[in-house]
């Protein structure tokens, strides 16, 4: 048992000492990282090569130095007592609000442009409906003109008479009739034989009064349509709107602004933020139906106001004067006032977001931004700021789905008819659509609206939403302005001031409060589900979880699956390629050889079966290619030494 337990230390004492009982640093770190589960340590320890190995001393270091950086934060967040309380009072830029007047231009100044259409809208009316509107000296029609160089004489005769309003019947027979009812001629229609628009007209199913509409003509007047309406008002109202912008559209921009009212004329009174301002703080705005409009904080100068505190006292404040005795009566039927609010960059849509404010009201408009914030490709098809949208902007403002619906309509427009919609911007190098140049232009303005309609135009395609954009939601309030008991004082007052002479009533004015209702400003931004932090934390939670793996295992595993197996396999191709060239270079030295020592056709050697001669005489025999006689063996028993004893014990053998 001793020699046994001296053995084990004897060998013991031989073997290297490992681990805690290492003898020298050194070794208790080549111990450490040859036996460590931490992937860096161990591969800093078995790399071969010095740039292998102090770049894997990088990548734990920095590994090491992220990990305590990070307990660092932990530990502070963990114990920080301390609160901070910030106040900040935020501030918003007051949007731009654009105001018209319902009423484009005054009477006096159309007169020569709109007589000949509002005598026809007179009589139509007297004989569809059996009774005439202000057919006498009445305000609108006994104006007189102050503009001298437009002409008196009218341009769209030729379109009153090609275009007039047609009245569609059911005769006794069950056949329909059409009644052009300025000049009462009749004549039969089949139904196979009208295209219809929209399809909004049932041929068999009129009723007693029939349905009144208007036939328009393509430019060879050899396809015509009849549109029809189920309302005269609706009829009536589409037919002066058509002959109005035909004649609008050959106005030049400058004398339609001399036609239209005046920023003095619109503005009675204007306070903003408890400040007065006046017309010197509004920017002129020219709309195609509504006239000169006047947009407050339009930015165009550099400067945008700034809103501090929300509330009515701290908003827009607007008196507007209307002049309801110069209204049209056939372009709009209703009174009052459009309003717009927009950002400085986007372009004011009357018609189509434009919010219509009474007369002898109050008009409350509370305002609320919301700043929304959509995600590209490929979480959306929006798009940032319409760069990538294969459609030109005609409007030279912010991108919106709108503006691009309207320019690549403009832009089909132009492509189809030859001309421009009026109610459009003009793209360069066209110009706007009039009868007296392109005759066709309505009926191919309707055939392209009904593709509009439904969509077999490339502009759903191609139009997209934007990805960023700010709303206004608009909260309205009204009541009765002025009260009956402010009512004397305060339209005396005005109408001195405007110098009427007593015409002024409270339905030529219009009172408008635009403000925001707080500050707060509401941003809607969508964020992905799915990120690439998140991405990674998931691989490494389920990747820690089920084969304990961190980014340095990767590394390590990208080094040896990667790195180390491509050395090799790129090793093992050069070797054999060596090889190749080695055995391929031992091929041509020995057929050189060859051909080196049997240049003279001498042979080295003769057979002995060669006949005896001279120069055999003087050669070598050929090597024997028989077998060489080996030596035998030794015989080794006889090497044996006897023991003397042998005999001895077999001698004593006992059997």
């Amino acid at each position: 048992m001793k020699n046994t337990k001296k053995f084990k230390e004897s060998v013991k004492k031989q073997l290297p000492l490992t681990g805690p009982e290492s003898r020298t640093v050194k070794d208790l770190m080549d111990w450490y990282c040859n036996n460590t589960n931490t992937h860096g340590c161990r591969r800093i320890a078995v790399s071969r090569g010095h740039l292998r190995r102090w770049i894997w001393i990088c990548f734990t270091l920095t590994a090491v130095a992220i990990i305590f950086w990070q307990y660092t934060l932990l530990v502070m967040s963990y114990y920080s007592v301390t609160v901070s309380v910030m106040v900040k009072y935020q501030t918003l830029s007051f949007p731009a609000v654009t105001v018209c007047n319902i009423n484009p231009y005054k009477p006096n100044t159309t007169i020569s442009l709109l007589d000949e259409l509002n005598r026809q809208a007179r009589k139509i009316l007297e004989k569809l409906y059996g009774f005439c509107t202000d057919c006498g000296s009445g305000n609108f029609s006994s104006r007189s003109l102050s503009l001298d160089d437009i002409p008196v004489k009218t341009r769209s005769l030729n379109l009153l008479q090609d275009m007039s309003l047609i009245k569609v019947e059911t005769a006794k027979d069950g056949q329909l009739v059409a009644s052009d009812i300025v000049t009462d001629l009749q004549y039969r229609i089949s139904g196979t034989a009208i295209t219809r628009m929209y399809n909004n007209m049932d041929l068999t199913s009129l009723g007693g009064q029939g349905h009144v509409g208007f036939k328009v003509c393509n430019q060879g007047q050899d396809n015509c349509v009849i549109y029809t309406f189920n309302s005269g008002i609706t009829a009536l109202q589409e037919w002066y709107r058509l002959n109005f912008i035909d004649i609008m559209a050959q106005v030049p921009n400058e004398k339609k602004a001399e036609m239209g009212y005046s920023a003095d004329e619109l503005i009675v009174s204007c306070m903003y933020d408890g400040q007065a301002c006046d017309s010197r703080n509004f920017t002129l705005f020219q709309h195609p139906l509504h006239g000169n409009c006047y947009t407050f904080n339009s930015g165009n100068d550099g400067n945008i106001l700034q809103t501090l505190i929300g509330g009515n006292a701290r908003g827009l404040k607007l008196i507007l004067y209307t002049e309801n005795d110069d209204y049209n009566p056939f372009l709009f039927t209703s009174m009052g006032a459009k309003v717009i609010v927009t950002d400085q960059n986007e372009y004011p849509l009357i018609d189509d977001v434009g919010l219509e404010v009474q007369t002898a009201m109050e008009t409350l408009v509370g305002l609320q931004l919301t700043d929304s914030a959509k995600l590209s490709q490929p979480y959306s098809d929006c798009t940032v700021d319409g760069s990538d949208v294969m459609e030109e902007n005609l409007y030279n403002k912010s991108y919106s789905l709108q503006i691009c619906l309207h320019s690549c309509f403009q832009k089909e427009m132009v492509n189809s008819c030859g001309c421009a919609y009026y109610e459009q911007p003009l793209p360069p190098g066209a110009e706007y659509c009039s009868y007296e140049k392109f005759p066709g232009w309505i009926y191919c303005y309707y055939q392209l609206q009904d593709k509009f309609v439904n969509e077999r135009l490339p502009c759903q395609d191609v139009c997209k939403e934007p990805c960023n954009s700010k709303d206004f939601e608009i909260t309205k309030s009204l009541a009765q302005w002025p009260s009956g008991a402010s009512e004397a004082w305060v339209i005396r007052l005005l109408d001195w001031e405007r110098g009427l002479n007593g015409t002024l009533s409270k339905n030529d004015l219009v009172n408008l409060a635009i403000f925001y209702q707080d500050l707060n400003w509401r941003s809607l931004s969508e964020s992905p589900a799915n990120s690439i932090v998140t991405l990674l934390s998931n691989f490494g939670g389920q990747n820690g979880l089920w084969m304990s793996c961190s980014v340095v295992c990767f590394i390590e595993i990208w080094e040896v699956f990667l790195v180390d197996i491509l050395t090799i396999l790129v090793r093992n191709w050069f070797r054999k390629a060596k090889l190749w060239w080695n055995k391929k270079k031992e091929g041509q030295e020995q057929v050189y050889n060859q051909n080196r020592h049997t240049g003279h056709d001498n042979p080295v050697c003769v057979e002995d079966e060669d006949p005896p001669t001279f120069h055999t005489a003087m050669q070598l025999p050929c090597v024997q290619t028989g077998e060489v006689p080996s030596t035998p063996p030794p015989q080794y028993d006889a090497l044996r030494i006897q023991n003397v004893f042998d005999e001895q014990f077999s001698d004593t053998e006992v059997n």
